[in-house]
């Protein structure tokens, strides 16, 4: 009996050490490349944001990376990339464009997605590990196949639940904070250009992000159900 739990009991084992090695690293990486954001502009936003959460402040570090993305990391704390804050800067973003970004990580740290996620991850490759060693057990070619398609498929499911629970909060919170959901469905209809993704036709479901038009939708029928209530 103690035989056939080894291989389930060494992969919670490896999931355990592999979420502490992965919030080390990251946490390590994070501090070694980031500083905290000091834009008037964007701070004043953040303000006005903290002021509708009753908090004394926002804090945002800028992550010295080029690729355009905002981050929300294990422990709380919100970042922009180099990469990001320099499109603010040439003006291809508005200020309040950025500010739906930090709205949208506020909603994964305030949500629990952002050390979940960590967990997720931890958990979904020590899952892959079982069935990459059952399923190659009795499908010795296509099995490690199988097991790593239907792992990204359920990985690509769980982020796209948690970018709807994001954006829901980020609209929420934009609006009480006198900024509205303009800016955030703007930006949305200008990331996949922003980030160089456009044209790229990675399948809906593998995609860790529904679409833009599906994003734009939802948070539209938030404001209707706002405007009845």
């Amino acid at each position: 009996m103690i035989l056939r739990l080894t291989p389930i009991l060494l992969a919670i084992a490896y999931g355990l050490v592999m979420y502490h090695f992965s919030a080390w690293r990251t946490r390590r990486e994070l501090d070694a490349k980031s500083t905290e954001l000091a834009d008037p502009g964007l701070r004043a936003l953040c303000a006005r944001m903290a002021r509708a959460l009753d908090i004394a402040r926002i804090r945002v570090d800028i992550y010295e990376v080029d690729p355009v993305n905002g981050l929300a990391a294990p422990d709380g704390r919100i970042f922009l990339t180099r990469g990001f804050y320099e499109k603010y800067r040439k003006g291809e973003v508005t200020g309040e464009e950025m500010a739906s970004v930090i709205a949208h990580e506020l909603g994964h740290v305030a949500l629990g997605h952002a050390r979940r996620r960590m967990i997720d991850f931890s958990g979904q490759n020590a899952v892959r590990t079982v069935l990459v060693t059952v399923l190659g057990r009795f499908i010795p070619w296509i099995g490690p196949m199988i097991a790593n398609l239907l792992m990204s498929l359920l990985a690509a499911r769980l982020s796209r639940g948690d970018e709807y629970e994001a954006d829901a909060y980020a609209a929420a919170l934009l609006t009480k904070a006198g900024i509205g959901t303009a800016p955030q469905k703007s930006l949305l209809t200008k990331l996949e250009g922003l980030t160089g993704m456009r044209g790229r036709g990675t399948p809906a479901w593998l995609m860790s992000h529904p679409k833009t038009a599906e994003r734009i939708a939802a948070i539209e029928t938030l404001e209707a159900r706002w405007v009845k209530a």
